[in-house]
């Protein structure tokens, strides 16, 4: 997340990808020895094609998608040891995918493969291996999302958008026969499903990760700025009621206001609020396009499961994220480089875990398998598409030990939301001033 801007003729692209998905739904996240000569398995592995039993060892990828234990990744570790029978994978999952992996690279000891976390993008080459000799450089789209001094340190699972998924069933039964494309008609539309006895919107409120919308992507939207997190680092006071982290955030308190969120925000459940979305009992989640298929596979079918951009104005028109999620990364100092690496290549090109997530593929000749894409796209929304962190943005967040998901928990229940802001802003003011010395 440190780097320049794609460029518009990648964004044009990605775009016209993104209108062109159709297919079948193939269906969470903010998840190591044996040696090896590394020089000579690096070259085999980086050939396509090459001679496949060079790749030997164990590997282990350290996941945040603990739903796929003892289940997919089964067979993704039957899949990639049939491509290489001297190699294994196993996998390892955790719920706090960044803390977690922020504590095991700083101890020095952590697994062959990870989802970076956040950290600089300065500070990958301190603990991640170049990928640029895979053969996906030129393939992928976030090539520089996860670079440094012009080499690649990680590749995307997959992008994302994020909207409004949502049950049409319970649409239907509240009688919404359109779907909201202004605030006021989506509070209108929550309004109907209350009434109904539908609870309008899941928001996971106590798990807190599944709030970041509100405070990156909403926020990024309403502003209609890829770097408005990455431009707070030039500003004392980067949250106000009536900015776009202000505006995004008093969305959802408004929903709590008025009690469209669950009726006990601080007792959800995530697993159990899928089911609740495919049964009809809750209506919409406010997440990315990959939840589509976990909704599906929770209950439903795929053509009862919609989803729409969040219309945060009155305006009729709107602006949406677009994303790269996790990005895979390669310990440096595994004892089977080749072998992690080739493993982060058959993720990306075969092990089909894009269209299980419901991810927009990163490869670009590859079609996304999630239809919820085209009723989204029939919208005509403005994409904007994310940029890398900026290192001193990052510093800073780091040094406040802001959580943004935790903001926007306090922000919601604060009966004082300015006193909120008030406090993150010292607390973002004081970190500048000591990353600036």
């Amino acid at each position: 997340m440190k780097k320049p801007l794609l460029s518009v003729l990648t964004l044009m692209m990605l775009v016209a990808l993104l209108a062109a998905c159709g297919g079948n739904n193939n269906k969470p996240a903010e998840a190591t020895n044996a040696p090896a000569n590394n020089a000579t398995n690096e070259t085999s592995a980086n050939n396509e094609g090459g001679a496949e039993s060079d790749i030997s060892g164990t590997v282990t990828f350290l996941t945040n998608r603990t739903d796929m234990i003892d289940k997919e990744y089964v067979d993704y570790a039957k899949r990639f040891k049939e491509k290489y029978p001297n190699a294994e994978v196993k996998f390892e999952a955790v719920t706090d995918l960044d803390k977690t992996t922020k504590i095991r690279i700083a101890s020095g000891e952590f697994p062959d493969v990870v989802l970076i976390p956040t950290i600089p993008n300065s500070e990958l080459p301190q603990y991640f291996a170049p990928l640029d000799d895979i053969g996906l450089n030129d393939r992928i789209y976030f090539k520089d999302f996860k670079g440094h001094d012009g080499k690649v340190y990680g590749i995307s699972a997959g992008a994302s958008t994020t909207g409004i998924v949502y049950n049409k069933k319970a649409f239907a039964d509240a009688g919404i026969t359109e779907i909201p494309t202004t605030l006021d008609a989506f509070y209108a539309a929550a309004e109907k499903l209350k009434a109904k006895g539908i609870v309008p919107l899941a928001s996971n409120f106590k798990d807190q990760w599944t709030l970041y919308p509100w405070a990156s992507e909403v926020a990024t939207s309403i502003a209609g700025n890829a770097n408005l997190n990455n431009e707070r680092k030039d500003t004392d006071a980067p949250f106000a009621m009536d900015n776009a982290y202000g505006q995004a955030m008093t969305i959802i308190r408004t929903m709590y206001e008025k009690g469209y969120l669950e009726p006990d925000v601080n007792s959800t459940n995530w697993e159990q609020s899928k089911k609740d979305i495919a049964s009809g009992k809750f209506a919409m989640y406010m997440l990315g396009n990959w939840v589509i298929p976990q909704v599906a596979d929770s209950g439903t079918t795929s053509d009862n499961v919609g989803f729409f951009p969040l219309p945060y104005d009155n305006s009729g028109k709107t602006n949406v994220a677009l994303a790269p999620d996790w990005a895979y990364g390669v310990n440096k100092n595994s004892k089977n480089l080749a072998t992690a690496k080739a493993f982060v290549k058959w993720m990306v090109e075969d092990s089909g875990f894009d269209d299980f997530a419901g991810f927009i593929p990163v490869l670009k000749d590859k079609e996304p398998k999630v239809p919820q894409l085209s009723e989204f796209n029939s919208f005509n929304p403005t994409y904007i598409e994310a940029v890398a962190d900026d290192a001193a943005a990052t510093d800073i967040v780091n040094k406040a030990q802001i959580t943004k998901e935790a903001m926007v928990q306090e922000f919601v229940l604060s009966k004082d939301p300015q006193s909120i802001l008030d406090k993150y802003n010292e607390s973002w003011a004081k970190a500048r001033k000591a990353v600036a010395k």
